[in-house]
This record gives C-alpha cells, structure tokens and sequence, in this order.
C-alpha cells in the first residue's frame, strides 16, 4: 500500500530561497541517502523531497502494518520525517543506514502509540454487508483475515513487529536486530514465541474460522 497522495504533498520543507533552490537543482536522483542527508544539512529542500519519495511508501506500509490505522500511520510518518527536515544538519553519516533508523524510529513511534489508551475510530470500523449477490461469501472470507489480523494484534509489541519486520519487510535478523536495537540471537527467540503464539491464537479460532469456510 503506497502513502496517501496528500501525506506525501505535507512533507516539504520551507522554501531556503530561490538561489539555493537553483543550486539544488543539479543532485542526481541516484544519491546516496547519505549524500542526501549532508545536502538537507545545507537546508537543500530538492535533497529532502527525493529523501521523502524514496522512503515514504515504505515507512508508512510498515507503520500501517503496526497500528492497523491509516491517519495514525501517516501522523507518524510525517512527524518522523519532518523531524529530519527540522533536525537537518545532526546526521553523522557511516553511524548507521538511514533507512535502517527510520525504521527503528517509526516502529518505537507505533510502539508507543499502541500503548495509549484508544477509542475505536468510527472512519475504520468495517461497514456492514449490503447483502448482494456475494456479499455473504466475501464476509466468510474477511472474517478469516480478521481472525489472523485479530491474532496478531494480540501479540506483545515486539513479538508483532519482528514478525512484520521478517514477513512483510523482508529484513534479515541481522536487520531486524539492528533496527530493533537488539541481539540476532533475541531477534530469533522473538520470532519463534511470536510463531508459536500465533499459532496458538489462531487455534483457538480454528473452529469459528472452520463454520464460517463451511457455512451454507
């Protein structure tokens, strides 16, 4: 799933000036994020827009992945990525990957809100089927996703987001340790717990998720 149109139109910076614009216009779109970021350091406002398009999508399927909300997703997006913008100049490249802390900022982000105490929002809770042709098909198939979307949310934080990390982001265990600021070896006791837990959860469930696959 790509970022809303209008979340990546809100992360721009404030124009440095025509000059500096002119000066800017030369980098090349195949930069390195840490070319990028020694150029958003001198207030390069084209620098910062080819971070954010090269980053967005993915910072925000991850954070959507996590909080399962789509504003909060981008809420979390654009703050994080406006705090490059507003902190520009304290990068210290060779440290780490950029994509690397982004990820690690954008999940203890998530985190954190998932920790806060939420009402339900009206905007996401699923709409009632129309009863057409199918639509009772399409809800036996929806309460399966909802079963495995349910079950994970009932994971520990952490347990939740390696998980995401390793199957949906494709990251090693180095990577995901590296984001996640921990040890391989707790990356892979995250994930086998989170495994096993998963599987219990959903055999738990094995039996409604059976009547509603078999249901006339």
């Amino acid at each position: 799933m790509t970022a809303p149109v209008a979340g990546a139109a809100t992360l721009q910076p404030e124009a440095p000036g025509a000059a500096r614009r002119a000066a800017s216009s030369a980098i090349s779109a195949a930069a390195s994020d840490d070319e990028l970021l020694q150029r958003i350091g001198e207030s390069d406002e084209t620098a910062f827009a080819l971070l954010v398009r090269r980053h967005l999508d993915r910072a925000y399927a991850l954070a959507l992945r996590i909080l399962d909300n789509p504003a909060d997703a981008e809420d979390v997006v654009q703050d994080v990525l406006l705090k490059v913008w507003t902190h520009r100049g304290r990068w210290e490249g060779g440290r780490a990957k950029f994509s690397t802390w982004l990820y690690r900022v954008v999940t203890n982000r998530c985190i954190d809100l998932r920790r806060q105490p939420r009402s339900q929002d009206l905007e996401t809770a699923p709409e009632v089927p129309d009863g057409a042709p199918g639509a009772e098909t399409q809800l036996h198939r929806t309460e399966v996703v909802n079963a495995l979307e349910g079950a994970m949310g009932q994971l520990p934080d952490h347990q939740r987001v390696v998980l995401i990390l390793s199957y949906h982001e494709n990251l090693s265990n180095a990577e995901i340790a590296e984001v996640m600021q921990t040890t391989v070896s707790a990356v892979e006791s995250l994930l086998k717990r989170g495994r096993q837990q998963l599987r219990k959860l959903l055999r738990s469930q094995e039996r409604s998720i059976r009547q509603s696959l078999t249901a006339d």
